[in-house]
């Protein structure tokens, strides 16, 4: 697939997404970029897969201009951002001239695969940990895979909003209201013992570069996403939760190595391992299947993922656990957790 036909791709995604702006952005990408400037000829002439299932290529480039707003180095350009009106005309020659005056910033964006780091995926990882904590009885150890800036490793810290009910802290910094359908998951509170996670670029809350990285993957017409996201950064910055710098199978294979006594161990991950080379992920899985070979009832071990499948609505919410092997959709929920419906756990046999 080549950059246009994955930009008109991304466009349509952006529209089903709420995200009008983005979708016209992305269109332009598709049908007027065109060749002779250092930026323009880079994304036309990238090799590999350039949709949001590879290299995510239009969704770099959109990164790219949206810090230069952020940043306030373009002013020109924010005239023709949200909230702000524009014809196709006026954002179409202020995108051609942001690309033309700041080649090195839009190049370096260019070189990183996007980390959005969403955090109302915690919507669906929240009421998991609560199914898990109701089922096992056990205190929990985490992994989280792909953390980025560990957003959704700080799920503890937040409060998800559900019909005429509520999980997590009332007074948590972070409240998480998305539209749910399906029962309620349970109420017990799980005892998080330990959390951890790796990325293999891994960003830091408290630092302004990394901050503005992280927003810069939003999208400009979602201010409600840039809002959260900057709460969720300023609580990330409070708990001081590192993410581990490393690869995820080798990180993963270190936290494997040996079984926790009397606690769940769970390894988690969202919307990742699309993005994880083919040798990784075949490692990760074998990992996980060994781990789950050597689990017991005492040292019980599960496998949590919200990963793309191949439906558009959204992304399914499964759970493998161990001894067993058993493999549940808790439900599903939409790629920015606008939504989630959920299913759970079915009853014990």
């Amino acid at each position: 697939m080549n950059f246009r036909s994955a930009a008109r791709l991304q466009a349509e995604s952006c529209r089903r997404l709420g995200a009008p702006f983005m979708a016209r952005l992305c269109t332009f990408f598709a049908e007027r970029l065109q060749t002779g400037g250092t930026a323009a000829d880079r994304v036309l002439a990238w090799t590999g897969d350039r949709s949001s299932r590879g290299d995510a290529v239009p969704l770099r480039l959109a990164a790219a201009l949206h810090a230069l707003v952020l940043r306030g180095a373009c002013p020109r350009l924010a005239t023709v951002y949200p909230p702000f009106p524009a014809t196709d005309s006026a954002l179409e020659a202020e995108i051609e001239r942001a690309l033309g005056a700041h080649p090195a910033v839009i190049l370096d964006w260019l070189d990183s695969s996007p980390q959005t780091n969403e955090v109302r995926r915690s919507a669906g990882l929240i009421p998991a940990f609560h199914e898990l904590a109701q089922r096992y009885q056990l205190p929990l150890a985490t992994s989280e895979l792909g953390a980025s800036a560990g957003l959704n490793a700080n799920w503890p810290a937040y409060r998800l909003q559900l019909p005429g009910d509520s999980l997590g802290d009332d007074a948590a910094a972070l409240l998480l209201k998305p539209r749910w359908r399906g029962p309620l998951p349970p109420q017990k509170s799980p005892d998080v013992a330990a959390r951890t996670a790796c990325d293999l670029n891994p960003l830091s809350p408290a630092d302004p570069a990394s901050r503005l990285r992280l927003l810069s993957y939003l999208w400009p017409d979602q201010p409600d996403r840039l809002a959260l996201m900057r709460a969720a950064l300023d609580v990330a910055a409070r708990t001081g939760l590192a993410v581990q710098k490393a690869d995820a199978a080798d990180w993963l294979e270190s936290r494997l190595h040996h079984p926790r006594k009397r606690h769940l161990h769970v390894v988690y991950h969202t919307i990742v391992w699309q993005y994880f080379p083919d040798h990784v992920a075949r490692r990760c899985l074998d990992l996980l299947q060994t781990a789950g070979a050597n689990a017991t009832p005492d040292a019980p071990f599960a496998w949590l993922r919200i990963e793309a499948d191949t439906r558009q609505d959204g992304a399914p919410i499964l759970l493998t656990q161990w001894p067993g092997g058993d493999t549940h959709t808790l439900g599903r929920m939409d790629f920015h957790g606008r939504w989630v419906t959920w299913q759970g756990l079915p009853a014990p046999v």
